[in-house]
C-alpha cells in the first residue's frame, strides 16, 4: 500500500515513482512467454525467406533487432491490444497466462486501489512497448510504441465519455529504464485540465500549451513502476543507446465508470463489494478480445481519437 506521504505526493505532483513493485517471478515469466512468442514469429519469417537461418542462435534481443531491421512487425503480434487502425480477423496479438498475471498482479492492484478505492477494472488502453535502439529505428518510423512518445495527456487518447472516469496509468519497466535509453518525463504540478491535442506524429498536446524547460525525467529500476493521474503530461526520451528498452503500459479504473474505449474489452481485476466477478482465467480474457477482434472485423472502423487536425489549435 501506499504512505500517506506518497500519496500526498499523488495528489500534488499528479505522479509517484515505485521501486521495487513487480516480483521478479512475474517478470521472469513474462519475458519466457515472450521469448517462446518470438521464437514462433521468427520460425514462420523464416520459413517465409524473411529472417535469415542464424537468427534462430541470437539471444531474445538479437532475433527483435534482426526482425525489425528485416522489416518483420513484431509490435502488434505481441501487443496486448487492437490497433488503432483497421482490425482484421486475423490481426495478431498476445493474451498470455503470465501478462495475465502481470496484469492482475496484487502488488499492483495494492498501489492502484491506495489511490482510486478496491472496485477496480482492468481498463483496455494498455500497450506492450519494446523500444529499439534510436539509432536503428527506420527513418519512417512513428509508431509511439517503438520510438518516443509524444506529449500527452492520458486522458487525452480516450474518448470523451470516459472524461470524468477515475484512472490511474500504472507504468511498468520491464528493463532499467534511464535517462539515456529513454523514460519517462513529465511536467509536474500542471493544472489539472484536458489539453487540446492534435494528431501530429501520434496523438499530442498541441503547440504552445505546455513549457517543455519544466519537464522531469522519471529514471526507475526494472520492476518498478510510475503511476500517472490522467492529465498529468508526459513523453518519453529517445532511446540513445545501443539496448531495447522494456515496459509495459497499463490502466485501471474504478469499475462501472467508462474506460474511454468501450469496443475494446475490461474485466474486473478486484473488488471488495463482489469478489466472484473477478476474472481470474487467462483464457476468458484472450476470448474476450477475440470475441471483439471477430465484432470489430465485421463492422465499420471506430476511431479511438477525437481530436482533428483541422481544429483551429492544429493550424
Amino acid at each position: 500500500m501506499l504512505s500517506y506521504g506518497q500519496k500526498r505526493a499523488f495528489e500534488t505532483d499528479g505522479y509517484l515513482v515505485l521501486p521495487d513493485v513487480v516480483p521478479q517471478s512475474v517478470r521472469d515469466a513474462v519475458a519466457a512467454e515472450y521469448a517462446q512468442l518470438l521464437d514462433h514469429l521468427c520460425a514462420d519469417w523464416q520459413a517465409r525467406n524473411l529472417l535469415p537461418a542464424g537468427v534462430s542462435s541470437q539471444d531474445f534481443w538479437g532475433k527483435l533487432l534482426t526482425a525489425y531491421r528485416a522489416g518483420c512487425d513484431w509490435f502488434q503480434p505481441m501487443d496486448i491490444s487492437l490497433p488503432g487502425g483497421d482490425i482484421r480477423a486475423d490481426t495478431p496479438m498476445h493474451f498470455g497466462p503470465a501478462v495475465f498475471d502481470l496484469v492482475t498482479c496484487s502488488a499492483i492492484l495494492d498501489v492502484v486501489e491506495a489511490l482510486i478505492g478496491p472496485e477496480i477494472t482492468s481498463n483496455p488502453i494498455q500497450h506492450i512497448r519494446i523500444k529499439p535502439p534510436r539509432p536503428a529505428l527506420n527513418t519512417e518510423e512513428i509508431r509511439a510504441h517503438v520510438t518516443q512518445t509524444d506529449w500527452h495527456q492520458d486522458r487525452g487518447v480516450g474518448l470523451e465519455e470516459a472524461d470524468a472516469t477515475d484512472m490511474i496509468t500504472v507504468w511498468i519497466a520491464m528493463t532499467d529504464a534511464t535517462v539515456e535509453n529513454g523514460c519517462l518525463q513529465v511536467i509536474p504540478g500542471a493544472d489539472r485540465e484536458m489539453l487540446p491535442h492534435c494528431p501530429k506524429t501520434q496523438t499530442a498536446i498541441a503547440d504552445g500549451f505546455i513549457d517543455e524547460t519544466q519537464a522531469v525525467p522519471l529514471p526507475v529500476p526494472a520492476g518498478g513502476v510510475v503511476l500517472l493521474h490522467p492529465l498529468l503530461p508526459h513523453a518519453s526520451l529517445p532511446n540513445g543507446t545501443h539496448a531495447f528498452r522494456w515496459s509495459f503500459d497499463l490502466r485501471y479504473n474504478v469499475t462501472g465508470q467508462p474506460t474511454g474505449r468501450a469496443h475494446f474489452p475490461e474485466f474486473i481485476a478486484r473488488s471488495a463489494d463482489d469478489p466472484g466477478q473477478v476474472l481470474t482465467d487467462w483464457r476468458l480474457w484472450r476470448q474476450m478480445w477475440e470475441d471483439a477482434r471477430d465484432t470489430l472485423a465485421r463492422n465499420p472502423h471506430i476511431p479511438i481519437h477525437r481530436w482533428q487536425g483541422d481544429a483551429p489549435f492544429c493550424a
